[in-house]
């Protein structure tokens, strides 16, 4: 396209602003002239496919950002046929004005013969190409402009950067996401040996000198005006650039033809070839297998997860397999008829009926069941020491739903374990609980009776279908008969008050009395059971006696007696787990003077699960008050002394008579035969050995000692601690 005179004299540009709609119409009108000088100036490393990307997505990339316009400085005018031409445009280059003037008669002739035509030489793009006709006019500046953008990212690839005091490596000019060709490659057309050696000759310079190059022979400008574009285009030493071009050795004939003319350097006549179509085949399959794998894998993790019903607050489903849906079935629990237990060969919790209210409710039970499988983030679980909090392993049974205190309460039972579900009557989320208890080798009194409801210091029980009457009594006072509890017609009890939560106070600690007929034909005979509330599902059953023999029931005089100077010590067995409480008292040891005699007792509360039983021995002086309690003189965790596997126990403590005299008074079970002494009083040594399994000595206050003692057998008995 030739340009018109007037073009040619408006383009030089002084600095100003170019507007960004100026630019956009000077790149479209120059866009082949603009990306054959970045295709040129790129290096010639990279293969000829991706050098033509990346040479027209830098040219589309160099219009000014945003809608305003881009400050330009001072650009090279357009040149006529009287400007001298730069090296490049004959044969072989010279440097400065004699390279010049060697060169002038065939190069002047040249151009002013492109100059009168105002066509190229090549004759290949007749405006664009032409060195006479270059552009100008309305957009001299912004092709100016246009030009020095090009430049600055095609040498992008070479500029290395700082950072602080060190440089940092080059980072190679990589094409933007436009344009995008898929399935073809596309490159110049191929020339001649005049074009291969034009390549490598510009191969062996640097991006600088081969931009240098390119504007003296292709944009035929002075070296004033080359060192200006390339300065304006980032580079550091232009000077440099232009003399490492001018010392190219052009291949022979370049006197003949235009320097940058052959197709072999323009990146908008280009051939298509398509890629490695075998090598695109494998690509597509590892694709898309890729794509089905990754399907794969979000329909197995989008599979829906609510099928099973409305869940309340359980958590999503952990597993989808016909023994678990079973299990979560309120169709499928085992519900025992309401005269079963009186035909049993055995009475425990396997043979209480389902009773209730709500046992109909599938709706209530579905929610019970899927809490105790999933519980959810706001369910408040509450799980016994030892106890499993896992799922049941199959449909477990009903043994009550209905309705207590304002809340609807589901009681299941798997074999192994009681669980207690309870939501707020009346509310659609929020407030459900899970408390799960251990039951496993539960007998007819350790069934009787399970915590239903629990709410501040009052607790209500469910008691078993053998249980015919109940009675709240007052474990502090050994001679309370107990107030007698009114049972519903589903065997839900009236409240009982609780010990209170201040460990400071101790007036009143209540225990349940629960009464059970004989199951012999005709017989009349009543079996009396005493339980407390240790804070677990299961109530704690009392009993009294040496552990080498069978305990009893705590409902003697004695055994109440003792009780009520001991209770409050039960406090330290709170959320412990606690099966059975057994006081046991080992010792009984005159005192002197006329002060009468004293006991020690041991009290075990053994656990369900077998192993972490508390202990606590206590000594009872004469003349305290009938609801005194008695001092605790050591406690212990996790020992076997004081139960069935070793039923044997040692204690002492510092007494201080009406007199003011103060012993070292120390007492053991049957079966001691020696107590030894190991200790410093404040004046005098009190260390020995002493026959029996009694011991009084005189000692003074801070007295301090340990004991030990010696068994008939020959073992040695440590002091409970």
């Amino acid at each position: 396209m030739a340009l018109s005179e007037a073009t040619s004299h408006n383009s030089r540009t002084s600095s100003g602003f170019v507007d960004v709609e100026q630019a956009q119409a000077a790149l479209v009108e120059h866009y082949p002239r603009l990306v054959r000088l970045a295709y040129l100036v790129l290096p010639p490393s990279l293969d000829r496919h991706r050098r033509v990307l990346t040479a027209h997505s830098l040219v589309q990339r160099a219009l000014p950002r945003g809608r305003g316009s881009a400050e330009v400085g001072p650009l090279p005018a357009q040149r006529h046929g009287d400007a001298p031409t730069g090296a490049g445009a004959g044969g072989t280059a010279g440097t400065g004005k004699a390279g010049k003037a060697a060169k002038a008669g065939d190069a002047g002739s040249a151009r002013d013969s492109r100059d009168a035509s105002g066509a190229p030489g090549s004759g290949e793009h007749s405006g664009e190409h032409s060195a006479g006709h270059r552009p100008g006019g309305p957009h001299g500046g912004a092709y100016g402009y246009l030009t020095a953008q090009v430049l600055r990212a095609a040498l992008g690839g070479e500029r290395r950067r700082l950072l602080g005091p060190w440089r940092l490596p080059a980072v190679p000019v990589r094409p933007g996401l436009l344009p995008l060709v898929l399935g073809l490659r596309l490159f110049p057309r191929s020339g001649g040996a005049y074009e291969l050696a034009l390549e490598k000759a510009l191969s062996e310079v640097s991006g600088a000198a081969r931009a240098a190059c390119a504007l003296r022979g292709w944009e035929d400008m002075t070296d004033a005006e080359v060192c200006r574009m390339l300065a304006a285009a980032g580079v550091e030493d232009p000077e440099a650039a232009l003399a490492e071009g001018a010392a190219i050795r052009l291949p022979a004939g370049s006197n003949d033809r235009p320097l940058l003319g052959p197709s072999e350097f323009d990146p908008c006549s280009l051939q298509a070839r398509p890629t490695d179509l075998l090598r695109r085949r494998q690509h597509l399959r590892a694709v898309l297998a890729a794509v089905a794998a990754v399907a794969v894998c979000c329909a197995l993790l989008g599979l829906p997860g609510d099928s099973w019903g409305p869940d309340g607050a359980a958590a999503p489903p952990y597993a989808r397999n016909p023994a678990a849906e079973k299990a979560l079935d309120p169709g499928s629990l085992t519900r025992v008829p309401a005269g079963a237990w009186k035909r049993a060969s055995r009475a425990d919790l396997s043979v209480w009926p389902a009773r209730g209210d709500l046992t109909r409710d599938r709706d209530l039970l579905r929610r019970a069941l899927t809490v105790w499988a999933r519980p959810g983030g706001e369910v408040r679980v509450s799980v016994t020491r030892g106890t499993s909090a896992g799922p049941p392993s199959g449909p477990p049974q009903l043994l009550y739903a209905g309705r207590v205190d304002g809340t609807r309460v589901v009681m299941l039972h798997d074999g192994l374990r009681v669980a207690r579900y309870s939501e707020p009557e009346g509310a659609d989320s929020g407030g459900a609980t899970l408390d799960l208890a251990r039951t496993d080798g539960a007998d007819t009194a350790g069934s009787g009776a399970l915590v239903v409801s629990r709410s501040d210091s009052n607790v209500r029980y469910l008691t078993a279908p053998w249980v015919s009457k109940a009675a709240e009594v007052d474990l502090l006072q050994a001679d309370d008969d107990g107030r007698p509890l009114n049972r519903e017609d589903d065997g839900v009890l009236t409240s009982l008050t609780g010990p209170g939560s201040d460990p400071e106070e101790c007036h009143r600690w209540p225990g349940l009395l629960l009464s059970t007929p004989s199951p012999s034909p005709g017989s009349t005979r009543t079996t009396r059971h005493l339980y407390t509330d240790l804070g677990e599902l299961t109530p704690v059953r009392i009993t009294s006696g040496n552990p080498r023999k069978k305990p009893k029931d705590a409902i003697g005089e004695g055994a109440r007696a003792r009780l009520a100077h001991t209770a409050c010590g039960l406090r330290s067995m709170l959320g412990g787990g606690v099966r059975t409480v057994n006081s046991w008292k080992f010792a009984t040891q005159s005192l002197p003077g006329t002060a009468g005699s004293a006991y020690w007792t041991c009290t075990r509360g053994e656990t369900w699960r077998g192993r972490g039983a508390r202990i606590f021995t206590a000594f009872r002086r004469p003349g305290t008050e009938p609801d005194e309690q008695a001092p605790v003189t050591s406690r212990a965790v996790d020992t076997p002394a004081c139960g069935p596997r070793e039923p044997y126990a040692l204690s002492g403590a510092l007494w201080k008579s009406d007199t003011g005299d103060r012993y070292l008074l120390a007492a053991g079970s049957r079966k001691v035969t020696g107590i030894s002494v190991t200790g410093q009083g404040k004046s005098r040594n009190m260390s020995g050995t002493w026959p029996g399994r009694k011991l009084m000595l005189s000692a003074k206050k801070g007295a301090k000692a340990k004991l030990t003692a010696r068994l008939s057998n020959g073992e040695t008995l440590g002091e409970t601690r």
